[in-house]
């Protein structure tokens, strides 16, 4: 079974559809039990930093996730709340990454929140398996997590940070592989063989 974690966040439908595509059903919860249960989970999302790690903590969710052994995955936010501290509202998060997460300076003009498509840069390790250097993703995000031994891919938006990271069953990735094509279905199937 496969797990998406349902919290105050948006966007959770688009990454329900692409494991459809991907012939996998998801069960969409905030249930401790049923993520503890689950052979694998999804933490998908675009939102706001503080707002969502208080739905976690109110809900004993925090905890849950940093035990769970199963491998799982953060997508945009997942990525963000998986990290240290996020300067979005001054966010205490998990502290599975030791990183920590910026906000977009939008020096040279660039727009932020930065929205389209980027290249991964070196990408490696499991989540990257068939997908090529400078393959493109889909971005929509305002703040990023810092390069760090940690990231499996990068990728630059005015400057350097982590596309993805990992730390033993713990996956993240800023981009939205729900949004990024073939590219990103293969990242999913990757994802769900592991």
């Amino acid at each position: 079974m496969i797990a998406v974690l349902k919290y105050n966040a948006g966007n959770v439908q688009s990454v329900l559809f692409a494991l459809e595509r991907l012939g996998v059903e998801a069960v969409w919860t905030d249930d401790p039990a049923t993520l503890q249960a689950a052979d694998k989970v999804i933490f998908p999302g675009q939102g706001e930093a503080s707002s969502a790690m208080r739905y976690l903590r109110e809900r004993g969710l925090d905890e849950v996730l940093r035990s769970l052994q199963q491998p799982v995955l953060g997508i945009c936010i997942g990525l963000q709340l998986f990290c240290r501290h996020s300067e979005e509202n001054d966010t205490r998060c998990l502290g599975i990454f030791d990183v920590e997460v910026r906000k977009f300076s939008g020096v040279g003009g660039l727009k932020v929140p930065q929205m389209g498509w980027n290249q991964l840069i070196a990408p490696q390790g499991p989540l990257f398996v068939g997908v090529p250097e400078g393959s493109f993703v889909y971005f929509v995000h305002s703040y990023f997590a810092e390069q760090h031994p940690a990231a499996t891919a990068l990728t630059d938006y005015g400057e350097r940070f982590s596309a993805a990271l990992q730390h033993d069953n713990f996956h993240a990735v800023q981009f939205h592989p729900e949004k990024s094509g073939a590219v990103g279905q293969r990242i999913l199937q990757n994802f769900l063989n592991i």
